[in-house]
């Protein structure tokens, strides 16, 4: 049994009223919030199958679904699944994802095989970041960082095997309750973007955090900052928020982490 958090910010209804349909289509899926951003409320919200809560300003993604993560932490659900509002995907797979994790029970974070609508892979499995990994990636020459960013997103590995990620993305985490409540939730002074980092490093630190490639999820990725001058700088903000906290170039937690990452597959410790 698990929860579902949704967060809205002037959203398609039609692309939310999927999503729902989707979830309500397992047996699995409990209580789904809808935790609205949005300076003005939409009353059509209220009519899907789920819980509306209409906050009245912008929180920022990680304290809007900490509203609902609390609930689902309260309610004594084992897990929770934060979702991006632009997923599509089986409904039959929510009961795969929680079979494995059930199976599994030292996994604290999953996270399935993610592609774009043109059935290109998205490489949302990467090492803890560098400023370099993440700046330059932004702001320098692809093929001055196309080594590095493969390295990054570990796209090597050719991500057809289960792999132990130190860093995996936040459009659909699948999380367990118990790690959310030795770890905590998601760090509310970024408002977007390193919340998932964030995160998934504190639960790594107890448990194994996943990617599962034999269930498959259509992400509609917006890649916002790359649109948007007011959001770039959101990213910007909230990265050097996240550098410090864990450190700049002084992380000996992240060169180790980082190699025990790679040092899976030398080993075959999957």
């Amino acid at each position: 049994m698990l929860n579902v958090s949704i967060v809205l910010y002037h959203t398609d209804i039609r692309e939310v009223t999927a999503l729902v349909d989707i979830l309500r289509g397992s047996n699995f899926v409990n209580t789904i919030f809808l935790i609205d951003n949005s300076e003005t409320k939409n009353p059509d919200f209220e009519l899907l199958p789920a819980t509306y809560l209409f906050n009245g300003k912008n929180l920022g993604y990680g304290a809007a679904h900490n509203i609902a993560i609390q609930q689902t932490l309260t309610q004594h659900i084992p897990y929770h699944l934060v979702v991006n509002s632009d997923i599509y995907f089986q409904s039959e797979s929510i009961g795969q994802l929680l079979d494995f994790m059930e199976n599994h029970q030292d996994i604290g974070s999953l996270m399935p095989k993610i592609f774009y609508p043109d059935e290109k892979i998205q490489y949302l499995c990467k090492l803890i970041p560098t400023p370099l990994d993440l700046f330059g990636r932004r702001f320098l020459p692809r093929k001055w960082m196309q080594k590095r960013i493969e390295r990054f997103e570990l796209q090597q590995f050719g991500y057809d095997k289960i792999m132990n990620v130190p860093y995996l993305s936040g459009c659909f985490m699948l999380l367990r309750s118990e790690a959310l409540k030795k770890v905590g939730l998601f760090d509310e002074r970024f408002f977007m973007y390193p919340e998932d980092i964030d995160l998934t490093r504190r639960i790594r630190e107890h448990y194994r955090t996943i990617f599962y490639p034999h269930v498959s999820v259509i992400h509609n990725h917006a890649q916002g900052s790359y649109k948007s001058k007011k959001l770039l700088w959101i990213h910007i903000i909230n990265l050097i928020r996240y550098f410090n906290k864990w450190g700049w170039f002084c992380d000996k937690k992240r060169q180790l982490i980082n190699k025990e990452t790679l040092n899976q597959f030398k080993n075959n410790k999957l």
